[in-house]
């Protein structure tokens, strides 16, 4: 694994409640083992709602017309903070926060990997089938080498996240790699 990579964690934060994936508590374990192993290289990015739904626009009107309960000005803020055994790790990584469920589409993450000249996103957190998805595709279309860290994952549910491994796996195969935490650590040595 080269220097010029980064591993970037997408919603640990308390918003999502951990019975909603019955393997969550493993997959974040190794999310902050990930993580651990070079917190100046890791990125947090977290999806923070809009204050109201009057401020949302397009489809995420219908979207907080729905859920206006995890608007800004109905949900606990605490809730969007990252999870705890995260904090610690800011600094030195860097946090960005965004509306949407693509960490790219505010141009700051990819403004901020392409000044630290990075390459290759190893990615974790949360929702596979969401945000995950979303952002790992824009990566693609950006040219980043991407590296799932599949084990760091969670979704919703177990099936969703099996599904979107194997249509990574498969459909994206070589454009996407899926592996264990264990494995990416064994090859990502961290040179300062």
């Amino acid at each position: 694994m080269p220097s010029t990579s980064a591993s970037t964690c997408k919603d640990y934060s308390l918003r999502v409640p951990p019975g909603q994936c019955p393997s969550w508590k493993v997959r974040y374990r190794e999310a902050v083992r990930l993580i651990a192993h070079t917190p100046r290289h890791t990125v947090f990015t977290r999806f923070i709602p809009v204050r109201n739904k009057a401020e949302a626009r397009g489809v995420w009107k219908a979207y907080y017309e729905k859920w206006e309960c995890v608007t800004r000005d109905k949900v606990d803020p605490a809730l969007l903070e990252l999870m705890p055994a995260l904090t610690r790790f800011v600094p030195p990584a860097t946090v960005f926060d965004r509306q949407t469920y693509c960490a790219f589409t505010n141009g700051r993450l990819q403004a901020f990997l392409d000044e630290h000249q990075v390459d290759t996103l190893i990615v974790s957190g949360g929702k596979t089938d969401v945000c995950v998805l979303a952002t790992v595709l824009a990566a693609v279309d950006i040219g980043y080498r991407v590296i799932l860290a599949e084990d760091a994952l969670c979704s919703s549910s177990d099936e969703s996240h099996d599904a979107l491994i194997n249509l990574y796996s498969r459909r994206f195969s070589l454009q996407i790699e899926v592996a264990p935490v264990a494995s990416i650590l064994a090859s990502w040595s961290v040179d300062d």
